[in-house]
C-alpha cells in the first residue's frame, strides 16, 4: 500500500498516482489565468501534510501563494 494516492478525471478518463514518504505527491490543476496546487509530504514527526497554494494556472506569470497547510492536529 502507498503512503500516498491521487486521482484525476478528465475528458479522457481517470488516472491515479502513487507518492511514497519519500517522494511525496504533488498536483497542480488549472486554467489559463489560475489554479491551485496540492503538494502531500511527510513532516518530520512523520505525520501526513498537504500544502495548498494558489498558481497563476498555466500563463504562471506570478509566483504561487500558500493558502494553508493541512494536517493533523492531536488532542
Amino acid at each position: 500500500m502507498s503512503r500516498f494516492y491521487g486521482t484525476l478525471q478528465g475528458n479522457r478518463g481517470s488516472t491515479s498516482r502513487i507518492g511514497s514518504p519519500t517522494s511525496g505527491i504533488d498536483c497542480h490543476v488549472r486554467g489559463w489565468n489560475l489554479g491551485v496546487k496540492v503538494m502531500g509530504y511527510v513532516d518530520e514527526k512523520g505525520n501526513d501534510c498537504f500544502k495548498i497554494s494558489r498558481t497563476s494556472g498555466s500563463n504562471g506569470r506570478k509566483p504561487d501563494k500558500l493558502i494553508t497547510i493541512v494536517k493533523r492536529i492531536d488532542g
